[in-house]
């Protein structure tokens, strides 16, 4: 899809050169609060693609809400010259207010796509977006950080066998570029079976503002925005940019006091000492290393874990 004539969303024109902020209902609260996703709709002169910039997917996860806000209210997009961005600083509204992951139901709208009006509340967000939102969206850029206390390191992910989220990934080159497989009832799934490439950036973890990963994150959305030719410039990299096809998780061998000794973003060989864990009483520990030679493209900040529990991410090239 290029947009040449109107474009329509919810029954609003945006017309060449025009913005707008369109209000999409999704609900009430039990309060009887009406409940908005809010979309921000810059459209420049010529006829150009429609990119998506998302954040709160998942409501803990601020830091993509963090980025796609800055990219607004900073003006990244009051200079489009081809194309329109469709901004949206967050789609789950419900878990936002509710400092959480999921919807007040328990459910991750993450793994509700396509959705259905008729279904849980996640779902029914998945469908307005679906219904509403996807249709308009020639490719996009879906912010995201690591679940829980769990860091990641600023990383672009893109779907197996998807030349178009493969393309946006290396323009928007962050330090870790990786392919991933897609997950049932993902947007990211959903999008490629509509043949809608999305790239999601990584940064940080939940709940708490990464600096770093949103500096990173607004870096690369302007690197795209030029690579497709919808503003002018041509951004300069500032790291180097390590690409991986596969990764591993090292998981707790034993449940106590977890204390990590390298971060994310370091590279590792094989053996290396990355942390210990330990009983509250000082009686046991044990030393986590590496199984492998890599990259720790994420690690747990969690001081008290469990058997099993991830503890680092490592990515190998």
């Amino acid at each position: 899809m290029t947009v040449k004539d109107d474009l329509i969303i919810n029954d609003e024109h945006i017309r060449p050169g025009q913005q707008a902020v369109i209000r999409l209902n999704i609900g009430r609260l039990p309060s009887s609060t009406r409940i908005f996703i809010y979309l921000h709709v810059y459209r420049g002169d010529e006829p150009g693609p429609v990119m998506l910039v998302m954040g709160g997917l998942h409501g803990d996860e601020i830091n993509g809400v963090e980025i796609v806000k800055r990219a607004i209210r900073d003006g990244m997009f009051n200079n489009i010259k081809a194309g329109a961005v469709i901004a949206i600083p967050i789609l789950n509204i419900y878990g936002f207010l509710n400092f959480s992951r999921e919807v007040p139901d328990g459910k991750d709208v993450n793994r509700s796509f396509p959705g259905s009006m008729r279904g849980s509340l996640a779902s029914r967000v998945a469908k307005t977006f679906s219904k509403k939102v996807l249709p308009h969206v020639d490719f996009g850029l879906d912010y995201h950080t690591g679940g829980g206390p769990r860091y990641n390191y600023p990383q672009i992910r893109y779907t197996k066998n998807d030349k178009g989220a493969e393309e946006i990934a290396r323009m928007f080159a962050a330090p870790f570029v990786m392919e991933k497989g897609v997950i049932r009832g993902s947007l990211r799934k959903h999008a490629k079976e509509n043949n809608v490439p999305i790239a999601v950036y990584e940064g940080g973890e939940a709940l708490r503002f990464d600096g770093h990963s949103i500096e990173i994150g607004l870096q690369g959305m302007r690197r795209v925005m030029e690579g497709k030719g919808m503003i002018e410039g041509k951004s300069p990299v500032f790291h180097d940019t390590i690409s991986f096809k596969r990764t591993t998780w090292i998981r707790a061998a034993d449940s106590g006091l977890f204390v990590w000794f390298k971060s994310s973003g370091k590279k590792v060989v094989k053996g290396e000492p990355l942390g210990e864990v330990s009983d509250p009483f000082g009686n046991r520990r044990y030393i986590v290393r590496a199984k492998s030679e890599g990259y720790i493209i994420g690690h747990n900040n969690a001081p008290v874990i469990h058997q099993g529990d991830a503890l680092f991410h490592i990515g190998i090239e």
